[in-house]
């Protein structure tokens, strides 16, 4: 992995004279940082977008990660007020039975499939939205 993250620019370590891998402390802490943002499902492009913007050669402060950390968090809630309002819309289905497309709000908001023509327009290739 560590060599996966070399190649995408994520860490920049430096090499000794024998081709051996020496790395900075700001290099240990970026690799964590990677695999914590991953767990909050963070792509590598929008991790390395943030380590980026940290300088190079220095370990970053702690007001860079607070300023990732904020940047971060709004995603993270974007993506819990979504979740939270599919939950929401779920528990209107379950055991509904109704399989009907018009008024289905997770796979057919305000029956804009209906736009597209007649046939399960989503199952035909149609894309969605």
């Amino acid at each position: 992995a560590i060599r996966y993250y070399e190649a995408q620019g994520l860490i920049k370590p430096w090499r000794n004279n024998g081709g051996q891998r020496r790395f900075e402390r700001a290099d240990l802490r970026r690799l964590s940082f990677v695999m914590i943002a991953q767990q909050f499902g963070f792509t590598l492009p929008q991790i390395k977008q943030e380590l980026d913007r940290l300088p190079d050669g220095r370990t970053p402060t702690k007001e860079d990660w607070a300023r990732i950390s904020q940047a971060f968090r709004t995603t993270l809630d974007d993506r819990i007020a979504t979740l939270t309002r599919l939950r929401d819309d779920l528990d209107g289905c379950i055991g509904c039975g109704c399989l009907s497309l018009q008024a289905c709000a997770l796979y057919n908001p305000q029956d804009r499939a209906r736009e597209k023509g007649q046939g399960p327009r989503y199952l035909m290739g149609d894309p969605r939205g």
